[in-house]
């Protein structure tokens, strides 16, 4: 149980983290840590397949805002179309 919160704070963590980084591009707070929580799953599952584990939080946060960024990318680009 307390991994799974650790889960959903880390990905919240990651939504804001990526929302700052990606200035404007974003889909505002709340979608954002929405699509953190989505994106540190995915960054775990791309983080995995290239064979690279995150022991640690400052390594899960880290994987968590790189698949947040992805994520907000990719929609990014779904929104545009």
């Amino acid at each position: 149980m307390y991994s799974f919160i650790w889960f959903l704070l880390i990905g919240l963590a990651a939504g804001w983290l990526a929302g700052r980084i990606l200035r404007g591009r974003g889909f505002g707070l709340i979608a954002n840590l929405v699509i953190g929580v989505v994106g540190s799953f995915l960054g775990g599952i791309v983080f995995g397949l290239l064979g690279f584990r995150s022991y640690g939080l400052i390594a899960e946060l880290l994987v968590a805002v790189a698949g947040s960024i992805l994520l907000i990318f990719i929609a990014g680009l779904i929104k545009k179309r």
